[in-house]
């Protein structure tokens, strides 16, 4: 098989792991290297008339199963409602001190959502206060609980803008940087986006998108609260928050308490960052995608002889 179709079934075997079927100018998008329009499309054409992969309207999967476009095509409305829930929820959450930007991550940002789905949040804070940020924003989600709506509010990832690279480069990484859906932050989201180009050397054809944030206007009371804190009483009430922050979690992961939904809740922390840490849960993943893909590239010899 020629390397654009080896290509193809790459970009497909990784969201067939989230049994997520692509359009062609998903595929297109995710591709490992590049090619010209022309040459992938009689690609595409040629893998689908060899039925190595199966072609639903205008979706393409692995999987001879209508079921996953139905799937996705439910999810894509889902997310929808969900986007525009998650628009009204940064314009909320940007009038905090010391936040910069605001992105919606995790399933969402590819455009999916069920009705257990979560609206993750990528969050971008000014240099040396994540923690002070994260501290009142996560204080705030405490009172959601009381109205139901802490779903709404997975502020789950954060950096700050002394550190906009994401030191992790791999494919996963990659895919969740370049799929970010910018909400607030314009200026701050396109330093991030240009911190990151290392994401050209997995996706050489998707090119992070021109900033679509809206402009962030502090407000007075904003202001006032940063200028009370720029200064090294900040610096030390940052530095106590990440220290009690980090020893709470890695109690939570120690006992083993799980999240809502049934994994052990575990935080990687840091001065300028601070994201989840489900155990081994990117390896596994990446793991399972060359699997995926040494099977259907290279078949077991019996499946062959079916």
């Amino acid at each position: 098989m020629t390397e654009i179709k080896d290509d193809i079934l790459a970009s497909l075997a990784y969201f067939d792991i989230f049994n997520y079927p692509l359009t062609s100018g998903e595929i297109f998008l995710f591709l490992k290297n590049k090619y010209e329009q022309p040459e992938f499309d009689m690609a595409l054409k040629c893998l689908v008339g060899n039925r190595h992969i199966f072609q639903f309207g205008g979706f393409y999967s692995l999987k001879d199963d209508y079921a996953v476009i139905d799937r996705r095509i439910k999810g894509n409305k889902k997310a929808a409602e969900l986007i525009s829930i998650a628009e009204k929820v940064s314009d909320w959450l940007i009038k905090f001190p010391y936040v910069r930007g605001i992105a919606i991550s995790g399933s969402l940002s590819k455009n999916f959502a069920d009705d257990n789905s979560d609206i993750d949040l990528f969050i971008i804070t000014a240099k040396n206060r994540l923690w002070i940020a994260r501290t009142l924003m996560h204080l705030f989600k405490k009172l959601t609980y009381l109205v139901n709506k802490q779903d709404y509010f997975c502020m789950n990832y954060y950096v700050d803008e002394e550190q906009l690279e994401i030191v992790e480069k791999t494919l996963y990484t990659a895919i969740e940087i370049v799929t970010l859906i910018p909400l607030q932050g314009d200026n701050v989201i396109e330093r991030f986006y240009a911190a990151n180009t290392w994401t050209r050397n997995y996706l050489p054809n998707k090119i992070m998108r021109v900033s679509s944030a809206k402009t962030v206007k502090p407000s007075l009371l904003k202001l006032a609260i940063e200028a009370l804190l720029n200064n090294r009483i900040g610096n030390f009430i940052d530095n106590i928050l990440m220290k009690v922050t980090a020893h709470r979690w890695l109690k939570k992961t120690q006992l083993k308490k799980v999240n809502a939904h049934g994994s052990v809740m575990a935080m990687d922390t840091a001065k300028h960052y601070a994201k989840p840490d489900p155990k081994n849960f990117q390896t596994n993943l990446l793991r399972q995608y060359e699997i995926k893909i040494a099977n259907i590239l290279h078949p077991p010899q019996n499946s062959l002889a079916q």
